[in-house]
């Protein structure tokens, strides 16, 4: 089936810095633990977001995340960003609220769909009697908890030897709490190219905002990039601008230094 064609490209006529950022959420928008996220503070990101739609003096926020579509759409509306795409399940999947679309990685195959699924199996079968939980709503990539995170991360070696055993093509990596298994070419990175394509932009007019080590991809395809104080070291050692402050706080503090930059 062919991709729709993208929308008139997402520009902010009167903003002499940039057109969009793109900020990661868990960790930055939104906690890393099962917390409740700060509405006030988000709600503040909206209203940065319809003077951005109304006036186009400032760039759009949208997230690219590993988590599911439906969770990062949500956290699009929320956010009141009815002009980018925005980037969801490591780059599986964009949604593109203009249109309503939501658009698959065409790179990704029924091959690699099926090695999803059988890795999935393996997964139910070996894992879940230990407690662990595989987190619903993701078709094209699987992501592990437990509450006991040393006992999680102990698992992988045991994964990563025996996805290379059995050839399927997946990437071990972690987060805080949580590894991930993403198909090997697909990335925020793969998903951050397709969102330049959808929109017409390039890295010249683009802003980043991450805080953990697969946020690096980010930084590759921004010219500016920013985290919150709780970031890792290695995306603190990447970033233009370290906010004092952490996670949503700390984005609204990048918002208003990227304001400052008119």
């Amino acid at each position: 089936m062919p991709t729709p064609s993208a929308p008139a490209p997402v520009r902010m006529d009167n903003s002499p810095r940039f057109d969009l950022i793109i900020s990661d959420i868990d960790g930055c928008l939104g906690p890393e633990s099962a917390a409740p996220m700060h509405a006030a503070a988000l709600a503040e990101i909206a209203a940065h977001n319809e003077l951005a739609r109304d006036r186009r003096d400032r760039p759009v926020l949208t997230v690219c995340s590993g988590r599911p579509q439906p969770y990062a759409e949500a956290m699009c509306r929320f956010l009141a960003n009815d002009m980018a795409p925005c980037i969801c399940e490591n780059g599986v999947w964009l949604y593109e609220p203009r249109g309503n679309l939501y658009l698959r990685d065409p790179a990704i195959t029924a091959d690699h769909l099926a090695a999803v699924h059988e890795a999935t199996l393996w997964l139910e079968a070996e894992l879940i009697p230990l407690g662990v939980v595989i987190q619903p709503g993701k078709t094209a990539s699987i992501s592990l908890w437990h509450p006991d995170t040393d006992l999680l991360m102990a698992q992988m070696p045991r994964l990563k030897t025996e996805f290379a055993k059995r050839s399927w093509p997946f990437r071990v990596s972690r987060t805080v709490a949580w590894i991930n298994l993403d198909l090997e070419h697909v990335s925020k990175g793969s998903g951050i190219r397709r969102l330049k394509e959808r929109t017409g932009l390039d890295t010249s007019r683009l802003a980043g905002i991450g805080d953990m080590p697969g946020d690096l991809a980010i930084r590759e395809h921004v010219a500016w990039f920013a985290c919150p104080s709780n970031a890792d070291p290695a995306i603190k050692e990447a970033s233009d601008y370290i906010s004092p402050l952490p996670e949503v706080e700390g984005v609204r503090d990048i918002l208003r230094v990227i304001d400052g930059m008119r």
